[in-house]
């Protein structure tokens, strides 16, 4: 969803790539988490309120680390507005989902 936005608001609403990244990410923010509280990490039994507190805390460090990475990829112009964003996202899904399930998303009762 965070890629389609930022393309979207690219192409037609002529914005640059690190104005439109903040739109996507504020967009896929409550996807995210809603995929992960009633399907990845539906079992855990954790508290919504926590879980929401904590994801909220993680995505916004995540997104931190890829407007930093995504500037600086599109300063070095090596890569396409598209593709850069597509590998900084790849990269910061990871640590995001490593961070939700060893802390938003975990129960301390284990």
């Amino acid at each position: 969803m965070h890629f389609a936005v930022v393309v979207l608001l690219v192409e037609f609403g002529g914005l640059r790539p690190l104005v439109a990244n903040p739109c996507g990410w504020l967009v896929a923010v409550g996807e995210s988490f809603a995929g992960h509280h009633r399907l990845t990490f539906a079992d855990n039994g954790v508290p919504i309120g926590r879980s929401a507190r904590r994801f909220l805390v993680i995505s916004a460090a995540g997104f931190a680390v890829n407007e930093l990475a995504y500037a600086a990829l599109i300063a070095r112009g090596a890569l396409g507005y598209r593709l850069g964003l597509g590998a900084v996202l790849v990269g910061v899904a990871a640590l995001t989902y490593w961070a939700s399930r060893s802390w938003a998303f975990m129960r301390t009762d284990r």
